[in-house]
């Protein structure tokens, strides 16, 4: 015990000597949680729309006004010449098109019914396909408007219909900061566990420090866990900051569920990951060596952790990526118990999953390691 205490006497003290190094592991992750989750937002608005209104109608200005009150669309400019518009969009003036065709309102009275032609600038697809979708909405909306109106004023009773009302469970007002602040978090985390990890002992590589201790009796298990502890209470400690200062008063978030268990998980995350960024050190000669690893497996578990993307909108062998990705697994655990409020009977299996990649990683990472003595 003596031995490792006197390594995390030193392990403290390399850390807090690099001012530049307590930046990187606790301002930096605050900043970013600050301001990531304002860009990481799929509600899309001011999304530019041209109208080519051939109709000029009554109906046609009540359907172009509905449009721009919704607040998702901005009128940029309305023309009776469809070629005009669509050099909006070859100029990246406009996202979509919406024609409007010659007597829209009288065959709408006489006909009843008329078509509507949309084209949509899809080189941003997620911009294209969420605004393509608003607008839909707004339209069928305005067609009920419409069909209301003729209805005659008759002591006939109506015919029944079916009423539908939505009630959102865990996330009321549908914020979708509430959604996307526990997950990264959970990635700020592991990017301090990962990267944090591997560059401090390959530093020493570099230098020659560690070809020292080496040669000393110190036992491999010493060594991992003076390497792993420090970044484990860093990791706690920013964290911390995350959910209670910036979660907080930043977003108005509270955690629903077990403040307890919420911090068991943690820990056993953090066993993980400091385990993979042990792992990376050990096959790791350079920093620059490391940041690349460590790079690509950050990007793997980012894209494949479900934090932008639902799991279960992947195809099977994406699946297979994110059920052996541990960030996954975290960041779905956050959200079940920060919103939803779940308690360990609904995350046991989360427990146990953990408790796996924690084993394997750190037991891996302990064999790999070459020591001369």
């Amino acid at each position: 015990m003596k031995t490792l205490s006197f390594l995390l006497q030193k392990e403290f003290k390399q850390i807090f000597r690099n001012p530049t190094l307590l930046r990187l592991i606790i301002a930096v992750p605050i900043i970013q949680l600050m301001i990531l989750p304002l860009a990481a937002d799929y509600e899309i608005k001011n999304i530019n729309l041209a109208v080519v209104d051939v109709d000029k109608s009554r109906y046609s200005e009540e359907l172009i006004q509905k449009i721009t009150a919704s607040g998702y669309f901005v009128n940029i400019g309305t023309t009776t010449s469809f070629d005009e518009a669509f050099s909006w969009i070859e100029e990246d003036k406009a996202d979509l098109i919406l024609e409007i065709p010659e007597n829209f309102e009288r065959n709408l009275i006489r006909e009843n019914k008329e078509r509507l032609f949309m084209a949509i600038n899809a080189i941003n697809g997620v911009k294209a396909n969420m605004g393509g979708a608003y607008l839909g909405q707004i339209i069928q909306s305005y067609n009920a408007e419409v069909r209301m109106e003729w209805i005659p004023d008759t002591k006939v009773p109506p015919m029944p219909t079916i009423s539908i009302s939505s009630l959102n469970w865990f996330n009321p007002s549908l914020n979708y900061d509430f959604f996307m602040v526990p997950g990264i978090l959970v990635f700020l985390v592991t990017m301090v566990g990962t990267y944090m990890t591997a560059l401090n002992i390959v530093k020493e590589k570099e230098v020659g420090t560690i070809e020292q201790i080496n040669v000393t009796p110190i036992k491999k298990l010493h060594f991992t866990l003076a390497k792993l502890i420090p970044f484990l209470v860093i990791g706690i400690f920013v964290f911390t900051l995350g959910l209670f200062i910036v979660a907080r008063l930043v977003y108005g978030i509270v955690p629903a569920g077990n403040i307890g268990m919420i911090y068991a998980y943690l820990f056993l995350y953090l066993i993980s990951v400091l385990g993979v960024g042990l792992l990376l050190s050990n096959y790791s000669q350079t920093q620059q060596q490391a940041m690349s690893l460590a790079f690509f497996f950050v990007m793997i578990f980012l894209l494949m952790g479900g934090l932008f993307t639902s799991i279960d909108a992947m195809p099977l062998w994406a699946k297979w990526i994110a059920y052996l990705n541990p960030v996954s697994y975290f960041i779905d655990f956050m959200r079940l118990v920060v919103m939803k409020g779940s308690t360990f009977a609904d995350v046991k299996h989360h427990f146990m999953v953990i408790c796996g990649f924690a084993v394997f990683f750190n037991t891996w990472a302990v064999i790999s390691y070459k020591k001369t003595s």
